[in-house]
């Protein structure tokens, strides 16, 4: 990989970074104080941070936030009453097309049941065989061995582009290629912004961005198809979907690729680097890892669970509501803070700590109900698949005491910048 492709896509994630972080408070104590104090509340809070949110699209609209465990599971469960379609209008002019997210009813229904199996664990599972593993180990960490000293999120931001984007079925021998196409798509991560003079650059980047990701997805939909869709690959999956009698054309093929390419790298990214913080800072948790594998996927949900990359969702009333004894009037934005919902005390014992024998129940990191995110488990094989190549082939790696400690940031896509280890 050429040096302007690397640092262009350094800075585009670090520029993702910077816009989301927010007030530089300890958003885990406010949290903890609007759960007890204001759980429901009428105002557009992210807004209050300095962090976009698509809540604050039409100033029109009130904005009511939730902190509650029981009142984000009960809006994000029911996609009847608070519904998505909304999300088209702020993504609408990057995402024509296909766009899971901001789609209700019946149509998302009938979408997602034609999208879903090719996202199973079957078809995963045989990726993480042939394909996710091997790049991970061969490609990525048997070479970063022998130097016994790292910074992990240089192999976290590279990996989860080279595997996704190996799984949709992109040509494998055009690497440069691969980071212009992955900076694209932070650069639509980065179109939302709070600062005025920044939004109406930020949204014309994003706006190029889009278009030209578009195009290359098209066109490699449009060779496979061509070839007559027989691999493996996501995009020959898709073209020989079918639900109930319904298959899609390349402009919907295309453009649902390109939806999922801001989040497919960018959240991998940032679950995995939150995953070793919180395994390296505590010691005898990822010692009982490495000796008992089958921790590994436990580990990875409760550092979910913890630190979410994305930190809250937004719905939209489809009628008048009460939530807590609070009118919410139909067309309000309703935004939900997950990371205090996963925190909650009444739906967590010792909730603010790292316990990975926690018994099971759902957290928000990925959503919940209908639209949980369909690619949640590719996320999850990539990350389990690399916390055990680095279990392998990196002895008693711990964190560089010559280095700054990990830090968690942000008050959206939330993670570290910097996880500076050594091993043996």
């Amino acid at each position: 990989m050429s040096e302007p492709a690397q640092s262009n896509l350094n800075k585009q994630f670090a520029n993702v970074a910077s816009n989301y972080r927010g007030s530089d408070i300890d958003l885990h104590a406010v949290y903890r104080d609007m759960r007890q104090n204001s759980p429901v509340l009428e105002d557009n809070f992210m807004e209050r941070l300095g962090v976009p949110s698509i809540a604050g699209l039409d100033a029109n609209r009130p904005t009511f936030t939730l902190f509650k465990y029981d009142d984000v599971m009960t809006v994000m469960r029911d996609a009847t009453h608070f519904t998505n379609g909304f999300i088209a209008e702020g993504l609408g002019a990057f995402f024509d097309g296909l766009i899971l997210t901001a789609m209700d009813g019946e149509a998302h229904k009938n979408i997602r049941n034609l999208l879903q199996p090719i996202f199973m664990p079957e078809t995963v599972n045989r990726w993480k065989e042939t394909k996710i593993d091997r790049v991970i180990r061969e490609e990525y960490i048997k070479p970063m061995v022998a130097a016994k000293s790292a910074d992990l999120m240089d192999f976290a931001l590279y990996f989860p582009i080279r595997v996704i984007y190996s799984l949709i079925g992109f040509p494998e021998d055009r690497p440069e290629e691969i980071e212009q196409y992955a900076a694209w798509a932070l650069a639509i991560l980065a179109g939302p912004q709070v600062d005025p003079e920044k939004a109406a650059a930020a949204r014309g980047a994003a706006m190029e961005a889009a278009k030209a990701l578009y195009e290359v997805v098209k066109v490699v939909v449009a060779e496979r198809r061509a070839k007559g869709a027989t691999g493996d690959d996501l995009i020959s999956r898709l073209i020989c979907a079918q639900y109930e009698g319904r298959s899609l054309d390349d402009h919907e093929i295309a453009t649902f690729v390109r939806s999922l390419l801001p989040a497919a790298s960018e959240t991998t990214t940032r679950t995995f680097g939150t995953l070793m913080v919180l395994l390296l800072e505590n010691p005898d948790v990822l010692e009982r890892v490495r000796q008992d594998r089958s921790l590994v996927n436990k580990a990875i949900d409760e550092s979910v669970r913890l630190e979410p990359v994305a930190t809250f969702k937004v719905r939209q009333t489809s009628e008048d509501t009460v939530i807590r004894g609070v009118a919410i009037p139909k067309g309000a934005m309703v935004q939900c803070i997950v990371s205090s919902a996963n925190r909650d005390e009444d739906a967590f014992e010792q909730a603010d700590t790292f316990n990975i024998d926690r018994r099971a129940k759902p957290s928000f990191g990925f959503g919940f109900g209908p639209h949980m995110c369909i690619g949640q488990f590719v996320a999850k094989t990539e990350i389990n698949c690399a916390l055990n190549a680095i279990l392998d082939l990196m002895p008693n790696i711990r964190l560089d005491p010559s280095k700054p400690a990990p830090e968690i940031v942000g008050a959206q896509l939330r993670g570290p910048h910097h996880v500076h280890v050594i091993w043996d």
